[in-house]
């Protein structure tokens, strides 16, 4: 008796065709995938040797393999559109902050003609306090801050009072007893946009881009706190 067979991988495909998670990989619809792995199934029975028929377990296990790859292409599909529903919201809100005074944790800082202002956040009580600009050069510019308690030491840096030149700086804070505690500087929220990497980028006054992560407080608008302050 003569039969006809042909050449099959080790799930009994046929050799010249791609199955069905490659396909899934590759961005072809469900309904497609499913319709395709249907024509494999049929054609493996109807091309497999009576004499040595295939275990139908493998079968089960086959229809197994493409409900669970499926389920996993739904499953990223819906992450994905939530991701990127929750991206738009954080930028829907973001933006309507632009204008507004931000607090923004940092290490760095941008200056020029202006004071700038912030928070040195001390986690215990202090004798003195002083902050360090490092510019660019590698020079450190000192200034001291008065003995404070535990929480937000203010202060305002002037550069044109301190004959600091426009430029990048870096800003740390060294403690009486040892520590490094962060600093916050306070600037006006400027933009909001995305960034190539598809992540948010916040411009901030004095500052420069920074993570909306580094934000640690919304103020209001400037025009407004000047109302409450009079």
């Amino acid at each position: 008796m003569t039969t006809t067979t042909s050449a099959s991988n080790s799930f009994g495909f046929p050799a010249s065709t791609t199955p069905a998670s490659d396909k899934i990989a590759t961005g072809v619809s469900t309904s497609e995938n499913k319709d395709m792995f249907t024509k494999l199934l049929v054609a493996q029975i109807r091309n497999q040797d009576p004499l040595a028929p295939s275990d139908p377990s493998q079968f089960v296990n086959q229809l197994s393999q493409l409900s669970q790859t499926e389920a996993l292409q739904q499953l990223a599909q819906t992450t994905s559109a939530s991701a990127s529903v929750l991206q738009s919201l954080q930028v829907l809100a973001m933006g309507a902050q632009v204008g507004s005074e931000v607090s923004i944790q940092t290490s760095r800082v941008r200056l020029g003609d202006d004071k700038i202002s912030g928070n040195v956040q001390l986690t215990g009580a202090n004798s003195a306090t002083k902050l360090i600009l490092t510019g660019v050069d590698g020079q450190q510019h000192h200034i001291s801050l008065p003995p404070h308690g535990a929480g937000a030491l203010p202060f305002t840096i002037d550069p044109a009072a301190l004959g600091l030149a426009p430029g990048n700086y870096s800003i740390s804070a060294e403690a009486s007893d040892g520590t490094k505690p962060a600093v916050e500087v306070t600037g006006r929220l400027d933009s909001v946009r995305m960034s190539a990497a598809g992540g948010i980028l916040l411009q901030v006054a004095g500052i420069g881009e920074v993570d909306p992560s580094s934000v640690t407080g919304f103020n209001g608008k400037a025009s407004a706190l000047a109302s409450l302050e009079h």
